[in-house]
């Protein structure tokens, strides 16, 4: 089994800046693209930010060039750095991941974590 475990969402004034982490763990898996996900109730989950196993990122435009997406390999850490940040950026953000594993499982599985709360207040 992959588990998701994000961190470091939180209460921030508008202009301010957040760093979420995503570590993901799991035995004889490989991770390839993670992706960072928001999630406003009554509206449909949106895609913020993807980064691919060899670092190849892309983002929503809502959030070109105020969020950078990144990844340590070495730990399975996926982070989602976020700055200039906007009441409207107010959402449960989700880590996923597309997992690679033994032949067993016929192809990529994928993870979710369990969400963490970012709050901009204006």
């Amino acid at each position: 089994q992959v588990q998701l475990v994000e961190s470091g969402g939180g209460l921030v004034q508008s202009g301010g800046s957040l760093r979420l982490s995503c570590a993901a763990s799991g035995r004889s898996v490989s991770i390839n693209a993670m992706d960072w996900y928001r999630q406003v109730p009554g509206k449909q989950r949106e895609l913020v930010a993807t980064i691919t196993s060899g670092s190849n990122t892309n983002y929503a435009a809502s959030v070109k060039g105020r969020f950078t997406i990144t990844r340590d390999n070495a730990k399975n850490t996926v982070y989602l750095q976020m700055n200039s940040l906007k009441p409207e950026d107010t959402a449960v953000y989700l880590c996923h991941a597309n997992v690679g594993g033994p032949v067993s499982w016929g192809g990529t599985r994928n993870y979710w974590g369990q969400g963490t709360q970012v709050t901009v207040s204006s």
